[in-house]
């Protein structure tokens, strides 16, 4: 029997356009679900977490977190806090072009996404960056996949991963994400 799995669509700064990659999971799987958040442009990390661990909290089904940019943090801050009962329902977790709330390209509206959190995921993940991101060095992504302990895919010149670099459909990124809960 297959088990139902949800996917948190987790976008980051601005949310993701029509175009954008996780809007094409979340249109052609209807087990993805966009987690909405009340400020794209000027979040406070604390409401963002806050938002999350609420979804995870309220989902029927074991879910798996699909983030982008910010979002990577997002979920890096999440996992600190978390209750055990919520960390628990995570069964893997896709980050993708984490951009590095330290780093000089990074906006300076957000609030609470700096320092990233360095610590092990208690769920598997898959780490996805890019070797020209212009949000995060290689090295930098490489520290952030070490310290999850997650698996890290390097793009050769994606960019930041997103539709401005080509990233639309991504059925690589599908498979990746189909790839964390493979029996």
């Amino acid at each position: 029997m297959h088990r139902a799995i949800t996917s948190l669509i987790l976008p980051g700064l601005g949310n993701s356009e029509p175009d954008h990659w996780q809007s094409h999971f979340e249109r052609a799987d209807p087990g993805c679900i966009r987690v909405m958040q009340d400020e794209w442009e000027t979040p406070d990390c604390a409401d963002w977490v806050a938002r999350l661990d609420e979804t995870i909290r309220n989902s029927v089904w074991p879910v798996r977190l699909v983030g982008h940019s910010s979002s990577c943090a997002l979920v890096a801050h999440w996992a600190l806090a978390a209750a055990p009962d919520s960390l628990t329902k995570v069964c893997g977790a896709l980050l993708v072009a984490p951009s590095d709330p330290d780093g000089p390209a990074y906006p300076r509206e957000p609030r609470g996404f700096s320092p990233m959190p360095m610590v092990v995921l208690p769920f598997a993940s898959i780490v996805v960056a890019s070797s020209d991101d212009p949000y995060v060095t290689l090295d930098r992504a490489r520290e952030y996949a070490a310290a999850w302990g997650g698996h890290l895919v390097v793009l050769d010149g994606a960019g930041h991963i997103n539709t401005e670099s080509g990233f639309g459909e991504w059925p690589e990124g599908q498979a990746m994400l189909r790839s964390l809960t493979a029996d």
